[in-house]
């Protein structure tokens, strides 16, 4: 299928080959597990042009990331069986020898990854990690590789190129090493560039910056690009054409445009639905009927409270002099750039970091400065949800006797009970309590997500703080975690603070809002008013970098963020 030439995705023209620059017919994957074989993709087809741009989007498993990966053969001595026809900018993939396969990756096609941290090896400087890969295809020598890496970093917009190409990947911050994978991607100038989910763990601006350079890239070199993702606001302005993946095979498949705009396929139109949108209000189902939250009395208040890190006069302020409150039953979200300081302000807020100064007041007593001891009996009524569920819970324990650590932190319960309240909790956060002896491994992404609330919710806590609980999470996952925290603030009477770089999501759950930057809050009031009428030029661009998924739209924004970039 060609790229659509409806000027509402703003095209950009192929390069015109006879041949296509990718052809997939019939691919199937299997996976070998334990009890036989899981069939990842099944008897796939789609064609890329040269030039053209291709989207293709699903949930966690539904195929698309193993496709991927088939186009450069990499599931190859995985134990994996890869079974069709994949073409590859002329290479015949699943039938190619190694040499030729080396000749193909990152030569004419090249791949970046979802997580560049783990992509990167961290003993090595940027810049000798891009200029290896360049000498690997082209033969050149080390000072011309040198050369070409720093060209190549200059290029995607890394600033001082030369001297920061001399960094390791732990100096560069997320979206710079993304930039760097980008680059290394481009060195050998491949004709097709394969991105898995490139924008996952970033915040919208970095977002918006990583998908301009791709359509910037695109335009200069003619290159053509297969975008894997589980957000549609990404592929809305990315994309010519778009492929929707459920359980391995092709649901809906045409013009990105056509495809959003009037989606032909019920599983289509529900992934829209699941899309939260930041221009509209908290929807009537979230709503909790209670107290209005500005005349519930406060439970939490931070005064001036401020977080320093660093010995010796070297030291960095991730918190400085944030004022706050939480009432009773609601939920605050807070929002901000990686970087600005919410991670540290949350985990200051149930005292799992100490305030370098200022106050922290819980139910009118001052916690900020209490030690261990006289924390001990709050530590049931503060919990945290942590972003990351797998990081989180202890891969060679079960996910039961992780939610029962709390309760048995706390005392006053035998074995028995706390089994049981245990197999309560599993049931109350949509798990099967029988799941009780089983592991971390054995569950999905939002699963996993679902144990680590249970977990925060045994000890029966006043006030959760949810450290981007949904960041990873596929939207009709994520819908149902955002629900199910919804539900359970409700019948429980939790307060909530949301913390997420998402602003459609946080709109969506969110009671008030408090704006980040640089360690302070630059704006904060009802949801609504934050939204609909933001007063500080930094929401304001914060809300103009969020995806959209009108096509017209999301190309208009682009545009407008290259005119403010020449100003």
């Amino acid at each position: 299928m060609s790229a659509a030439t409806d000027s509402a995705v703003d095209p950009i023209a192929p390069a015109g080959l006879a041949e296509p620059l990718v052809e997939v017919k019939d691919l199937v994957i299997d996976f070998p597990t334990a009890s036989g074989t899981v069939r990842a993709v099944d008897g796939l087809n789609f064609r890329l042009e040269a030039g053209g741009a291709l989207g293709i989007v699903g949930e966690s498993g539904s195929g698309k990331s193993a496709t991927a990966y088939a186009l450069l053969d990499l599931h190859r001595g995985t134990g994996a069986r890869t079974a069709g026809t994949v073409r590859v900018a002329g290479t015949d993939v699943l039938a190619a020898g190694d040499a030729e396969l080396r000749r193909l990756r990152g030569g004419r096609a090249a791949m970046v990854f979802q997580d560049p941290l783990s992509s990167l090896d961290p003993y090595y400087a940027i810049g000798d990690q891009i200029a290896e890969v360049y000498r690997v295809h082209v033969k050149a020598t080390r000072r011309a590789a040198r050369e070409r890496a720093v060209q190549v970093l200059d290029r995607v917009g890394i600033p001082d190129a030369a001297r920061r190409s001399r960094a390791r990947p732990h100096e560069f911050s997320g979206g710079m090493r993304q930039r760097a994978l980008i680059a290394m991607a481009l060195a050998c100038e491949p004709r097709l560039l394969i991105a898995d989910e490139p924008t996952t763990a970033l915040d919208v601006t970095v977002q918006a910056q990583i998908l301009d350079l791709l359509h910037e890239l695109r335009a200069e070199t003619g290159m053509g690009l297969l975008l894997v993702t589980h957000d549609l606001g990404v592929v809305a302005g990315s994309v010519d054409d778009i492929l929707v993946m459920r359980n391995g095979t092709a649901v809906e498949h045409g013009p990105v445009s056509a495809v959003l705009d009037e989606p032909r396929e019920p599983y289509t139109r529900a992934l829209l639905a699941a899309v939260p949108q930041v221009d509209t209000a908290r929807p009537a189902a979230l709503v909790k009927q209670r107290t209005a939250p500005e005349e519930a009395a406060p439970l939490l208040e931070a005064v001036g409270l401020r977080r320093e890190f660093g010995k010796r006069g070297r030291t960095v302020t991730a918190v400085d002099g944030v004022s706050l409150t939480v009432r009773r039953g609601e939920t605050l979200g807070i929002v901000g750039e990686s970087g600005s300081g919410k991670t540290t302000l949350g985990r200051m807020l149930v005292r799992l970091l100490d305030p370098t100064d200022g106050e922290l007041r819980y139910g009118g007593r001052d916690i900020g400065s209490l030690g261990d001891k006289a924390l001990r009996p709050l530590r049931r009524e503060l919990q945290m949800v942590f972003q990351d569920p797998v990081s989180s819970l202890n891969p060679r324990r079960s996910i039961g006797e992780s939610i029962a650590d709390p309760l048995r932190a706390t005392g006053g319960m035998d074995d028995k009970a706390i089994v049981e309240r245990v197999r309560e909790l599993l049931e109350r956060v949509g798990l099967e309590p029988d799941w009780y002896h089983r592991y971390p491994h054995e569950f999905s992404g939002g699963q996993r997500q679902r144990v680590g609330i249970a977990r925060a919710l045994a000890p029966s806590p006043k006030l959760i703080v949810c450290d981007e609980p949904v960041s990873a999470l596929d939207v009709t996952t994520q819908a149902q975690v955002v629900a199910l925290l919804g539900e359970l603030q409700r019948d429980l009477g939790l307060s909530l603070v949301f913390i997420a770089h998402d602003l459609a999501v946080v709109r969506q759950v969110s009671d008030r809002v408090a704006v980040m930057r640089a360690g302070k809050i630059v704006e904060e009031g009802p949801a609504d008013a934050v939204y609909d009428a933001p007063q500080h030029a930094y929401t304001q661009g914060l809300l103009a970098a969020v995806p959209v998924l009108d096509p017209a739209e999301s190309a208009a924004r682009r545009a407008g963020r290259k005119g403010l970039a020449g100003v």
